[in-house]
């Protein structure tokens, strides 16, 4: 595999991708998008949809990274963040949620999928106090 500043060419395809159920939160499908392996752990990406009936407990958390940023593809869902309160992202909507930032899911519709950016792709979670 060549590297170029420690980043492999990667790409792919909507068509062949798999979805799996092992991933932070039992209510969602997770499918890496190859970034984690092609930057050596640097950065992940992956596509999130909701599972259909299931739904958020609302937990709150914060999680231990450098960058995490969420581009909703379809359906709806809202977070909630302290000190910024509830928002609902729609198709189209972005959100960079700095890092440490205390929030949770709230809800989803059942046909929600996103995009999730993140730096490192691995990190901690902490479930937090409720705000």
């Amino acid at each position: 595999m060549s590297l170029w500043k420690n980043q492999a060419f990667a790409i792919s395809h909507g068509d062949n991708g798999v979805f799996e159920g092992a991933g932070l939160r039992p209510f969602f499908e997770y499918r890496q998008l190859g970034i984690s392996e092609a930057t050596q752990g640097a950065y992940g990406a992956h596509v999130i949809r909701a599972v259909p009936g299931m739904e958020s407990p609302g937990t709150w958390h914060s999680h231990d990274l450098d960058f995490q940023m969420v581009y909703v593809t379809q359906g709806w869902v809202v977070f909630e963040y302290e000190g910024q309160g509830e928002h609902i992202l729609r198709a189209g909507s972005c959100v960079l949620q700095p890092p440490g930032i205390i929030h949770r899911e709230v809800r989803h519709s059942d046909d929600m999928e996103l995009i999730e950016v993140t730096a490192p792709a691995v990190f901690t979670t902490k479930e937090e106090d409720a705000r």
